[in-house]
């Protein structure tokens, strides 16, 4: 096991932890060697238990035989850097709570068509760009009966680092890709919903979305929700009943609602 004591940013081999940006970690130039950043054991556990390699590991120093210990048994050959509580705080910027951080493989990109396969109920997640709500989202698909989920590449990437963290691993857990426009789905035989306010939306407990064999329920940005043409698109049009005069809901609250309102019952 190769533990290499740190205390500057200009260590060599930490700078995935520190300098890189998530473009840079992402290497859209070269997806083959892009890397992304796993926090906690938990999290991290995750990850290799669903096919993930460890490429390097940062924690305190105390972690290296303790939460960390595992893992670290698990992968002998990779590096381990270790440093101060305070050090790895300015190496990352904030102050880890469980101590670890892992440096993995970031897999190649599987087709629409092998995520969606099997799949009844999928979510599409459009123009959604803060990292909280997609890890939110993913954590409320696994949980909720989801099979797999489509982000467009106007949203957030689901491997970064806060988006991992908030989804508590389950972004790991639940097949996923990359997809242009919702309305590909069409051909794998989905009818689309669009979440959104419109004079055409029905109510998401209507019958006839519960009924369709493969849905897919697509999710719009926090702001300014869905764009026209993807609404225009789609086959139903959907929104939550709500009291108080109230419009919306957080996308990721409104998610979990339709995730599970819209479960395939099956």
């Amino acid at each position: 096991m190769p533990v290499i004591p740190i205390d500057s940013l200009n260590n060599p081999g930490v700078e995935v932890y520190a300098s890189l940006t998530e473009a840079q970690l992402r290497n859209r130039l070269d997806p083959g060697r892009g890397i992304f950043i796993a926090e906690s054991p938990k999290v991290i556990n995750v990850a290799i238990q669903a096919g993930y390699k460890p490429q390097s590991i940062l924690c305190e120093q105390k972690h290296i035989i303790g939460d960390a210990s595992p893992i670290i048994e698990r992968f002998p050959d990779i590096p381990v850097y270790t440093g101060s509580r305070e050090i790895l705080a300015s190496l990352t910027g904030y102050t880890l709570t469980r101590g670890v951080l892992c440096a993995m493989r970031r897999p190649a990109s599987p087709s629409v068509e092998d995520v969606c396969c099997n799949a009844r109920r999928v979510a599409v997640i459009d123009g959604v760009v803060d990292t909280t709500n997609i890890g939110a989202i993913f954590r409320s698909a696994a949980a909720l009966g989801i099979d797999a989920v489509l982000v467009t590449p106007t949203s957030c990437d689901p491997l970064n680092r806060r988006a991992v963290r908030v989804s508590m691993g389950t972004v790991f857990l639940v097949p996923w890709t990359w997809i242009d426009n919702a309305s590909e789905l069409k051909k794998l035989g989905f009818k689309t919903v669009a979440m959104a306010l419109t004079d055409k939306s029905v109510s998401i407990d209507d019958k006839k979305l519960c009924a369709e064999p493969r849905l897919a329920i697509i999710m719009g940005t926090e702001g300014d929700g869905l764009p026209q043409p993807t609404i225009d698109e789609a086959d139903y049009t959907a929104r939550i009943p709500m009291a108080h005069n109230v419009d919306s809901l957080n996308v990721a609250a409104a998610a979990a609602v339709a995730f599970w309102e819209l479960r395939s019952r099956e």
